[in-house]
């Protein structure tokens, strides 16, 4: 069956970096648009970043915006973020998923298939 699944995350101290990636099986990514999401304790999922199917259109929220970068690679059916300069605010769980809106004009409205999420816990 069709699966996104994440990995990487891991505790780091303020500072540090960090690369996550998300493993489709069961199905090809080559069309699809792509986006990263995270979720604090205590509050609402928030998407970070997306990217186009071709990767040529890249979005990010204004908090990640200049330390992370999202990349694909559709020979092995993964998407990655590479996450520098980390700091506590980042500490979420991280989440892919299929970005409905193509990742054409920003971050995604619309999603479709969602990973489990891989936890990331960034230390003052």
């Amino acid at each position: 069956q069709a699966q996104l699944v994440e990995s990487g995350g891991n505790l780091v101290h303020t500072g540090e970096s960090l690369r996550l990636s998300c493993e489709a099986s069961g199905f090809s990514l080559d069309y699809y648009a792509m986006s990263w999401f995270r979720q604090a304790p205590g509050k609402d999922r928030e998407a970070v970043a997306c990217i186009s199917a071709g990767g040529g259109s890249k979005y990010y929220s204004g908090a990640v915006r200049g330390r992370f970068t999202i990349s694909r690679d559709n020979g092995k059916n993964t998407v990655y973020l590479k996450m520098d300069s980390l700091k506590p605010d980042d500490t979420a769980v991280y989440y892919c998923a299929v970005d409905l809106d193509g990742c054409s004009r920003g971050l995604p409205r619309e999603t479709g298939r969602w990973g489990q999420g891989t936890q990331v816990i960034v230390s003052s």
